[in-house]
C-alpha cells in the first residue's frame, strides 16, 4: 500500500487562519469604527469625570469631616448628616421647595400642555409667532428675569404698585413674607412654560396624522382627540418635563438669592436648601456641613424622581392590563 508524502512544516510557522480574508477585513473595519467612536466620546467622559464625578467625590469626602478652630479637621463620619436631620433651617428650606413643587409645577406644566395642544391643533393663527413669543422668556437668563420681576414687584417704584395705587387698590405686597414664595412661582412659571411647551409640542408633531383623521371620521371632536389620543401619546414627554421640574424646584437658588437684596425680611438664609448650603459654605464657612446638606438634597431629589417614575410606570401597566 502506498502512502502520500507528508510535507514537513518548519518550527515556528503560524497555523493558517480558518477565517476568510473578507471576514478578517470586516472585523478590522468594525474595530476601527469602535476605536473612532470611543475617541469621539472621550472628551465628554473626561469633562464628565473632571466636572461632576471628581467634585461629587470630594464633596462626599468633605461631608465626613468637621473643621474647628481648636483641633483642626477631624473625621466625624455621619455626624453632619445627623445634624442636618435635626436642623430647623434645613427642614424650613425643604418645606418651602416642597410647597413650590406641589403648587407651581402643576400650574406650569398645565399651561405648557394647553399651549402645546392649542398650537398643534393648527387652528391658531400665526402659530409660529405665538410659539416664539411663548418660548422667548426662556431665552432670558434667570438672573435678568429675577431682577426684572423684582423691579416689577417693588412696592415703592414698581409699575404694578403704581398702577394699583392709581386705581385705589393700595400697594400690593408681592415681596412680603407671606407672598414671596408665590411671587417666585410666578417668575419661574414665566421663565419655563415655553421650554416645557416646546418639548410637548415636538412630541405632538411626531404623532401620525392618520390617527386624527380616523378619530374625526368616527365623530370625535378636538377635545376628545386631545384627551384620548394626544395626551396618552406624549406621556413620555410629559414625564420628562415632570422630572426636570422636580429637579429644578429642589435646586431653586437664583430667585431667593437675588430677591434677598430687596426683600431681606421675607427671605431667610435657609429659604431653600440650595440657598442654605451656599450660605453655610461661603458665609458661615461651614464647608463640611454644607456638603452634607447638598448630598441630602441630592438624595431627596433622587427619591422623589424615582417615586414619580415608578408611579407612572405602575399606572401605565394597569392601563395596559385593562385594555387587554
Amino acid at each position: 500500500m502506498s502512502h502520500s508524502p507528508t510535507l514537513a512544516v518548519p518550527p515556528g510557522t503560524p497555523a493558517p487562519s480558518s477565517r476568510p480574508p473578507g471576514r478578517r477585513r470586516a472585523n478590522a473595519s468594525i474595530r476601527r469604527q469602535h476605536r473612532a467612536a470611543y475617541l469621539f466620546i472621550l472628551p465628554f467622559f473626561v469633562v464628565f469625570v473632571a466636572m461632576l464625578v471628581v467634585p461629587l467625590a470630594y464633596s462626599g469626602y468633605l461631608s465626613l469631616f468637621q473643621t474647628k478652630l481648636i483641633g483642626g479637621e477631624r473625621f466625624v463620619g455621619l455626624e453632619n448628616y445627623a445634624r442636618a436631620f435635626g436642623d430647623p433651617g434645613f427642614w424650613e428650606g425643604l418645606g418651602n421647595v416642597s410647597l413650590f413643587l406641589v403648587v407651581q409645577v402643576p400650574i406650569m406644566l398645565g399651561l405648557a400642555l394647553f399651549f402645546a395642544l392649542a398650537l398643534d391643533s393648527r387652528r391658531a393663527r400665526g402659530s409660529r409667532t405665538v410659539r416664539l413669543l411663548i418660548f422667548m422668556p426662556y431665552a432670558v437668563p434667570a438672573v435678568i428675569a429675577t431682577l426684572m420681576w423684582g423691579y416689577l414687584y417693588g412696592p415703592d417704584f414698581g409699575p404694578l404698585a403704581q398702577i394699583a395705587r392709581s386705581v385705589g387698590l393700595g400697594t400690593p405686597q408681592f415681596l412680603s413674607p407671606d407672598s414671596i414664595l408665590g411671587s417666585m412661582m410666578n417668575i419661574v412659571t414665566w421663565e419655563f412654560v415655553g421650554y416645557n411647551m416646546i418639548i410637548m409640542f415636538a412630541a405632538l408633531r411626531a404623532i401620525p396624522a392618520e390617527l386624527y383623521e380616523a378619530a374625526e371620521i368616527d365623530g370625535a371632536g378636538q377635545f376628545r382627540i386631545a384627551w384620548s389620543i394626544k395626551i396618552p401619546a406624549i406621556r413620555a414627554a410629559i414625564m420628562l418635563t415632570v422630572i426636570f421640574s422636580i429637579i429644578g424646584s429642589f435646586q431653586l437658588f437664583n430667585e431667593p438669592s437675588l430677591l434677598n437684596a430687596i426683600a431681606p425680611d421675607a427671605i431667610t438664609n435657609s429659604f431653600t436648601p440650595n440657598y442654605y448650603a451656599y450660605n453655610l459654605a461661603f458665609i458661615n464657612r461651614e464647608l463640611n456641613y454644607a456638603a452634607a446638606i447638598a448630598f441630602l438634597l441630592g438624595l431627596v431629589i433622587a427619591v422623589v424622581s424615582y417615586v414619580v417614575q415608578l408611579g407612572d410606570q405602575r399606572r401605565e401597566r394597569r392601563e395596559r392590563k385593562g385594555l387587554s
